[in-house]
């Protein structure tokens, strides 16, 4: 019989993955629960056709620009207080965007929970990847996660359908609010406090500046391409100056004694496949919640109350998939899961797709939804799964923000391309014109996806998922097979 120490203990570990899986469904939630409400948006504060985009793409450049960072504060800082900081970001930004009555302040308010999310995202995973042994119990507390986050990201949908429907688009920013400050103090009590800081572990300033200032540069040509032009002087400059300052900080990690993001944590295979997979996964699977948006919209009519309730099939499957993958790891190891999960994931986009016509009812489009949300929550939990093994506990929060920088240079890129297809030779915003580029760009989604296929094929087979379920994070030191 297990003692009354190890029942609290056991209870404690449950509180704290379910705040974790609790902030990943805020941080869902937010990405997609303005979808819904730009149009309302655009019209209220003011924005214009060409600079709308810029209430998402400006959470997405921020996101992606300061993962590194919020990956390194997180390891030097300390997991609770960064966690404990990002919430608080995201729970004030989404007061300022809500209160905002300008667009300048909405995009200014949306980067700053862009900065949130990127604070939270490595936090979250590495208190996971510190606190669950590695095998079968980060196994398991991957896949709630996941699971939470499968949940946000089609109920963001529904959440800002009745939102805006019934108490106008400032709701979509005032429900985070008490969500995100609830589950900051929440943290004093169910997360452990921060062990004092390790003596002789520097912050690299400049690694952070020049890492932060190219991928935020680099993000923004991507994002801004489309409407500026891929020739134009701003986009040429920006990619210009991300590449310089990505160089300069790579010079500078190989030079520094105390590394924003040490390159040895290169030779772990399984990190940098990771980091190559989330790259496609986001370009391919992130796209389709953007097309599936629009097509209901655009094409059928749909208004955001509609739209919302058409995504809750995503939301049950994703939780199914999600599950899958946790039995899944345990059986066939992180490689099997991801290329099945892509696999599956891909065959779904070609057959809704298929199944996008100007007047086709909606179940016509559910064998594609299932498909896709399947193989989504089969590979999401499996991605990070891989992106954490054979981490020192001291590196998670970098590994894993290394890891989630790729997924949104990944989404930004997937989304400018598919974008490009899906707009190619139609002048016109709706109406069923849209309908063979959505097709399109359903198709070359599924498509690239196989790449995510060739990607994990590098993964190491499993060998005893068993014997990785006695080692603990601490224990493990970054892999050195190339």
């Amino acid at each position: 019989m297990s003692s009354p120490a190890a029942h609290r203990a056991a209870a404690g570990t449950g509180l704290l993955l379910a705040l974790l899986a609790f902030a990943q469904f805020i941080s869902a939630i937010d990405y997609n629960i303005v979808y819904v409400a730009l149009p309302e948006i655009g019209r209220a504060v003011g924005f214009d056709a060409q600079n709308l985009q810029w209430v998402v793409s400006g959470y997405a450049v921020a996101f992606g620009g300061f993962l590194l960072l919020g990956g390194r504060a997180a390891d030097l800082l300390g997991h609770r207080r960064m966690f404990v900081t990002a919430l608080t970001l995201y729970g004030l930004s989404s007061l300022a965007g809500g209160l905002a009555d300008e667009p300048g302040l909405l995009v200014a308010a949306r980067a700053v929970q862009g900065l949130g999310g990127a604070f939270l995202l490595p936090a979250t995973l590495s208190l996971i990847a510190t606190t669950f042994t590695e095998g079968a119990q980060r196994n398991r507390a991957l896949a709630i996660w996941g699971g939470a986050g499968a949940v946000g990201l089609a109920l963001g949908s529904l959440l800002g359908g009745i939102l805006t429907n019934y108490l106008g688009w400032e709701s979509v920013f005032y429900v985070n609010v008490p969500l995100a400050l609830g589950a900051a103090a929440a943290a004093f009590a169910i997360i452990p406090a921060d062990a004092p800081r390790e003596r002789g572990r520097s912050f690299d300033l400049m690694g952070a500046l020049t890492a932060t200032i190219g991928i935020t540069a680099l993000v923004y040509a991507v994002v801004q391409g489309p409407e500026a032009g891929w020739g134009s002087t701003e986009t040429i400059f920006a990619f210009l100056g991300g590449a310089l300052f990505l160089g300069l900080f790579l010079l500078i990690e190989t030079r520094t004694a105390h590394p924003l993001m040490p390159l040895s944590l290169f030779r772990n295979r399984s990190l940098v496949a990771a980091m190559g997979i989330a790259f496609v996964f986001m370009g391919t699977f992130g796209a389709q919640y953007y097309f599936f948006t629009v097509y209901l919209q655009n094409v059928r009519g749909y208004g955001a109350m509609a739209t919302g309730l058409a995504f809750i099939p995503s939301a049950l499957v994703g939780m199914v998939g999600t599950k899958l993958s946790e039995k899944l790891l345990g059986k066939v190891g992180p490689r099997t899961t991801i290329i099945t999960g892509l696999l599956v994931g891909a065959a779904g986009m070609a057959v809704l797709a298929l199944a996008m016509s100007p007047n086709g009812g909606y179940p016509i489009l559910l064998p594609g939804v299932v498909l896709l949300s399947l193989g989504q929550g089969l590979a999401w939990t499996a991605m990070f799964v891989a992106a954490t093994s054979g981490v020192d506990a001291r590196h998670q929060g970098i590994a894993s923000a290394m890891a989630s920088t790729t997924q949104q240079v990944g989404s930004a890129v997937g989304l400018a391309v598919l974008i490009a297809i899906a707009n190619s030779g139609v002048n016109t915003a709706s109406g069923p014109e849209l309908v063979p580029g959505l097709r399109a760009a359903g198709f070359t989604a599924g498509a690239l996806t196989l790449l995510g296929v060739g990607i994990a094929l590098t993964l190491r087979r499993a060998t005893s998922v068993a014997a990785d379920s006695t080692t603990t994070p601490a224990q493990k030191e970054p892999s050195l097979s190339a």
